[in-house]
């Protein structure tokens, strides 16, 4: 039998000996898309997984009313307790189609004051050990201004005490993200324990100003590895 250049048979030129050795190339690459596929699938879903254990919602709005996810309910705290002349109000709101908490009012330095907090308590709730995390993010919509984000743990016993970080809010929504690195104890000596934290409060402080900070979300975070 007389052989082809290539050494195959010349039948094997024919229309179907084409179509079946087509069927058998495109069943190869069918199975390796295929395998590709599911390897892809399997990637994203670990990282998916990945971010949701990295990520623990403390309060992402969706309740609807003071009430955060994991903790107790939101409430005002102004510098009357001390003495204090500054007025505000903490108030359920939406902004650009976000539901947000409302922090607004006026912080005045008369009378030793000077700050208005919307402030929620994390004790005996999974928030208050904060030691497998890295930090605090925030979904914020401001005015420009500068805020702080206070800590509160067990080792805290005066009103004027906490450990404290500082950012600016934009006119527009944004995600910050505060490393405990960057927490600093005011009129305390004592280390930030982030195994016994009792509260975390936003708050226009230091000066007199118009405070309006929106909270469309707080959760802890962890960096990957």
């Amino acid at each position: 039998m007389r052989l082809s250049r290539a050494g195959t048979p010349p039948h094997c030129c024919s229309a179907d000996c084409r179509d079946d050795a087509l069927n058998v190339v495109c069943q190869n690459h069918r199975r390796e898309i295929l395998r590709f596929l599911a390897v892809l699938l399997f990637s994203y879903s670990g990282c998916a997984n990945l971010m949701a254990e990295d990520i623990l919602i403390i309060d992402d709005r969706r309740a609807g009313n003071m009430q955060s996810v994991i903790a107790g309910s939101w409430r005002m705290v102004t510098d009357g307790v001390m003495g204090g002349l500054s007025r505000g109000e903490l108030s359920l709101d939406t902004v650009d189609n976000k539901p947000c908490l409302h922090l607004r009012g006026d912080v005045s330095l008369e009378n030793n004051g000077g700050f208005i907090q919307a402030a929620l308590d994390v004790a005996d709730t999974e928030a208050a050990d904060a030691s497998g995390y890295h930090g605090l993010l925030l979904k914020v919509y401001g005015n420009n201004q500068e805020y702080n984000l206070h800590l509160r743990t067990a080792d805290v016993w005066l009103p004027w005490q906490s450990y404290r970080a500082s950012f600016k809010a934009r006119a527009g929504w944004q995600t910050v993200r505060l490393p405990f690195t960057e927490f600093t104890g005011y009129r305390i000596g004592k280390k930030l324990d982030l195994k016994r934290l009792e509260r975390i409060g936003l708050v226009a402080i230091g000066r007199a100003f118009s405070a309006d900070l929106c909270i469309g979300e707080l959760a802890l975070y962890r960096d990957a590895d």
